[in-house]
């Protein structure tokens, strides 16, 4: 019967990670501990094919919420293709239900003996939530690395959008369309890329137009939600939506629609992520693109430094998105809010 990592690290009393860290001859362990892995194997019979050590030393763990919005693939494919040039591949999970799930991932990805964890848009973008298993995680020496979202002062660096930068490049497309009334459809503010993308839309209004009315609307990421913000902003008389996720301003469009108005005759409606399919949606959406490349090759880069011990300053990197205009915006309507058929 094989042994597996669990069992080894319980027998040592150490972490599973500590343990892979150890059977995979990585550094970070210190030599008593490290014995006492070494011997549990040994009691156990633990022995490890050659071509399976191998394999393992090379894997990344990626943590992501999950695969049903159109970006976070494009995520991972741009992270499966920035790690093979530094001998990795990607060991991709996907998360449920919040924090239980997230642990869930990582504890498969550390029985698979992954050499560091990277996560995509996970608890760590939650102000609110209990963010101690990444606290656990570092003790153990498991070098980490986060995209999207925020952990002030945490040991590790952080690559990020510029949600406020681009707002502001949104804002400043629709003020030059001419719409005077713009509202904004996001997530919760207890969300770090939420609270940046409302924060930098209100600074964008009061900066390119004070006089231009602002409207907010809180829900969430789903096409419904973007139904629902439609009815509410287009009843407070926007001519102008932005809405903080593509699959969001989906559901602004067809929650427009409902109401008898066009897009982007009578609405104009932005997005945000960038994903490759908006190019082919009706009409073709204007979004807001996160570098998505540049994101995936900044967290590669610091999490093979952090494996190969020399890591990089423990801060916070954000990277400039950019304005995709396509045909879901146009020039402000002459009569507000009302379809001209």
């Amino acid at each position: 019967m094989s042994v597996t990592l669990s069992e080894i690290a319980a027998h040592a009393g150490v972490s599973p990670a500590t343990a892979s860290r150890v059977l995979n001859e990585r550094p970070g362990v210190n030599a008593q501990t490290r014995r006492r892995v070494l011997d549990a194997a040994e009691l156990l019979g633990y022995a490890r094919p050659t071509t399976l050590q191998a394999r393992r030393v090379g894997l990344i763990g990626v943590v992501i919420a999950e695969l049903g919005n159109p970006i976070f693939p494009v995520f991972a494919q741009a992270i499966e293709r920035a790690l093979p040039p530094f001998g990795y591949n990607a060991l991709l999970s996907t998360r449920h239900l919040g924090a239980p799930g997230e642990t869930a991932s990582i504890q498969l990805l550390q029985d698979n003996g992954v050499a560091g964890i990277m996560f995509l848009s996970g608890i760590h973008s939650d102000a609110l939530a209990d963010t101690s298993h990444y606290a656990e995680l570092r003790e153990q020496g498991v070098p980490l690395a986060f995209i999207n979202g925020l952990i002030p002062d945490f040991d590790a660096t952080f690559v990020a959008d510029d949600d406020a930068a681009g707002m502001d490049l949104a804002v400043r497309h629709l003020l030059a369309l001419g719409h005077r009334h713009i509202g904004i459809t996001t997530g919760s503010t207890r969300y770090t890329p939420s609270a940046r993308k409302l924060a930098g839309f209100q600074r964008a209004m009061r900066r390119h137009n004070p006089q231009a009315k602002a409207e907010v609307h809180i829900g969430d990421y789903s096409v419904e939600a973007g139904r629902v913000a439609a009815t509410d902003l287009i009843g407070r008389g926007c001519t102008g939506i932005l809405a903080a996720s593509d699959f969001t301003a989906l559901g602004v469009i067809r929650g427009a629609r409902r109401l008898g108005l066009r897009v982007p005759q009578d609405i104009s409606v932005i997005g945000y992520d960038g994903s490759p399919v908006m190019a082919f949606t009706g009409p073709p959406l204007t979004t807001i693109k996160q570098p998505v490349d540049a994101l995936a090759g900044a967290a590669v880069q610091s999490l093979v430094r952090d494996i190969e011990g020399r890591p990089g300053p423990r801060t916070e990197v954000l990277f400039q998105p950019e304005l995709v205009v396509r045909s879901s915006t146009d020039a402000a309507p002459t009569r507000p809010g009302r379809a001209t058929h």
